[in-house]
């Protein structure tokens, strides 16, 4: 009867050791919570699931859209347990392995980690909609991008002919840098003195007067990029960002970074290049094109 009990207990002690251990070989993905509903009444510290990810309300909200609106505190994607996808530490809807994937020949001065440090001057860019249209986002950025530097090769413009023509002296602040301090530069190639000045101001940076620091600074250069993408709508009638969120499409995006030289017939091999580029980013982000992809 000892002997027995005696082989019971050593059995309950070795079940009790395998539950202790358990937790630690289990997935420590999070839990979803209770999905959003557009009709619900949030409160400060409300839980809510949407598109994959876990939100926190930090006050009263109905009606406002996890992702869309910063009254919702992102807390990182939830039910991946080793078969979905991996959530990016980043943050970012693109991984850096995709990243590199797109622009295997860049030069290394465009690094995916000066890009992630320039999100937060534009929480709304590709951070809006659903997954689809943040991805979409995403790639339309990138391969207007790609298209404007060569894959990401070209920091400044290559053709120092045009570098004199870039400053206007009608401007009342004039070229304080020099008459050829402000040509193309960065992921978007910035250019002319107002729009150095106009970027500076808006990104708290001095650009007026050390234009450079576009080409001497990663996360300066993409910034630069960042705010003409959300915040400039050029030769079109909006800006890039509402073209892709908005559902104008990819071909707006053209308009409004080059669309007087290459939309309307001006250079459609141009446009196609961009499209292709376009489309390519978009396969590698899992995600769609959407219509009007030309302009």
């Amino acid at each position: 009867m000892i002997r027995r009990l005696l082989s019971q207990l050593a059995a309950l002690g070795a079940i009790a050791a395998a539950l202790i251990v358990l937790p630690a070989t289990v997935a420590q993905a999070a839990t979803c919570a209770a999905a959003w509903s557009a009709s619900a009444v949030y409160t400060n510290g409300g839980q809510v699931s949407y598109e994959g990810r876990n939100y926190t309300a930090r006050w009263w909200t109905q009606n406002e859209r996890p992702g869309t609106s910063d009254v919702w505190a992102d807390q990182g994607a939830c039910g991946t347990d080793g078969g979905g996808e991996e959530p990016n530490p980043s943050g970012f809807v693109v991984t850096e392995a995709q990243f590199n994937q797109m622009f295997p020949n860049r030069n290394p001065f465009y690094s995916y980690s000066g890009l992630t440090a320039a999100l937060s001057s534009y929480p709304a860019f590709a951070n809006t909609g659903s997954t689809e249209v943040r991805k979409r986002e995403a790639a339309a950025f990138l391969a207007n991008v790609s298209h404007e530097t060569g894959g990401l090769v070209h920091i400044k413009e290559v053709n120092e002919a045009n570098y004199p023509h870039y400053c206007d002296w009608n401007q009342p602040f004039g070229c304080p840098a020099g008459q050829a301090a402000y040509y193309g530069r960065g992921p978007i190639q910035l250019s002319w003195n107002y729009n150095y000045k106009a970027a500076g101001d808006a990104l708290g940076i001095d650009l007026l007067n050390n234009p450079y620091l576009v080409e001497q600074d990663a996360s300066v250069a993409w910034r630069t990029g960042l705010w003409y993408w959300n915040t400039q709508t050029g030769p079109g009638t909006i800006t890039p960002h509402n073209a892709i969120v908005n559902g104008h499409g990819f071909g707006e995006t053209i308009r409004s970074i080059n669309g007087a030289i290459e939309c309307n017939g001006g250079n459609p091999a141009q446009v196609q290049s961009r499209i292709n580029k376009f489309t390519q980013f978009t396969q590698i982000l899992g995600t769609t094109t959407g219509s009007n992809l030309s302009c």
